[in-house]
């Protein structure tokens, strides 16, 4: 019996390849298209083990699944909400997650959570299905996800915490975290590292506690007795997170943190800051003033979209350029918390859950 051209795997693999040559020349990000085939090429090339292939293409399609599912969404904020699965649904701060999430849900804000249960469960049952995402992770033993995520389709399966991970903090503008074991304290720390080293943007980092609640506040002490006291870390960094036993406090603490500022991103050596409003020359001069120690060589100088932005120019309306050191974390937030105090937003830029 006679097969179909098609009808071979490695046949059909062939003509799909030679139609996306073809097309590269003319595709959007043809380049960086070229640049992925190139490095499947040379591993093809290498010897590699059969786990290592496997492991690779576990990867991609781990992204890729993660990539689809978020991509039309990509203009709305998101807050990663951490904690305890083991935290029950009588727990106080089982019931403050829930709060918390629909509250900052109702300021236009969508949640994402680890979609198991606990407080991750408590953030999906807040922010209700249409407003959530839930990563979850496949385990080799039961890891079902909770039931106020369970069957959506922004519900995205893992097979790995290293891709998982990646999309927490790729797709989050803010995180909250509520009282959790090494998991919870993992992220935290993450988020902070990734900050001071410019792997990521700067974001709030939210840490809410129950009414009365000293998890938080004895985490804070050992950071400062056993980080600031001795000089591990700048006296400035605590002023990255906030802890707070208030609903109306951590919210606040994330829609302030984008009432000006938009986001930033680094051209060549100069870190630049994305406004939603522009700053007079008199703000400029103040910052100056008062943020010189944190520049390697020059001025915080006011500027238009830079011609590399060309992608994001429609982003924000004014940009700030510094030689940041990329050393005083605290420093920066605090330089963005004064950026909002002096900024005034545009009556269309009220809107901080907007990217």
């Amino acid at each position: 019996m006679a097969t179909s051209p098609l009808s071979n795997p490695s046949e059909s693999i062939h003509t799909d390849i030679i139609r996306l040559l073809e097309r590269l020349p003319n595709s959007k990000h043809g380049e960086l298209i070229q640049l992925a085939l190139a490095t499947i090429v040379r591993m093809a090339e290498d010897d590699i083990d059969r786990l290592d292939w496997k492991i690779f293409n576990a990867s991609l399609q781990d992204m890729e699944r993660a990539f689809k599912t978020f991509y039309p969404y990509r203009h709305v904020r998101k807050i990663a909400i951490f904690g305890s699965a083991r935290i029950g649904e009588d727990c106080p701060e089982y019931q403050m997650a829930v709060e918390f999430a629909r509250a900052i849900t109702e300021q236009g804000f969508m949640v994402i959570t680890g979609a198991g249960g606990g407080i991750m469960q408590a953030g999906n049952e807040g922010a209700g299905r249409d407003k959530s995402f839930g990563l979850n992770i496949q385990l080799p033993f039961e890891q079902g996800a909770n039931p106020f995520i369970e069957g959506d389709r922004k519900l995205i399966p893992f097979k790995y915490f290293f891709t998982r991970k990646l999309f927490f903090l790729r797709e989050s503008d803010a995180l909250a975290l509520f009282p959790g074991g090494f998991g919870t304290q993992d992220e935290a720390f993450e988020c902070l590292t990734l900050s001071q080293t410019g792997k990521s943007s700067p974001m709030p980092l939210v840490l809410i506690d129950k009414p009365g609640g000293n998890y938080w506040n004895d985490w804070n002490d050992y950071i400062h007795k056993q980080l600031l006291d001795r000089g591990l870390i700048s006296p400035e960094d605590p002023s990255i997170y906030t802890i707070t036993d208030q609903i109306d406090v951590a919210c606040e603490a994330i829609a302030s943190f984008y009432r000006v500022f938009h986001s930033c991103r680094y051209v060549g050596n100069r870190l630049v800051l994305r406004l939603n409003s522009e700053l007079t020359d008199e703000n400029v001069a103040w910052l100056n003033e008062n943020f010189s120690d944190i520049l390697v060589k020059g001025r915080i100088e006011k500027s238009a979209p830079l011609p590399q932005e060309a992608q994001d120019a429609r982003i924000g309306v004014s940009r700030l350029l510094l030689y940041f050191n990329q050393r005083d974390l605290g420093r920066l937030y605090q330089l963005i918390g004064e950026v909002n105090r002096l900024g005034i937003p545009r009556e269309e830029s009220r809107h901080p859950e907007r990217k």
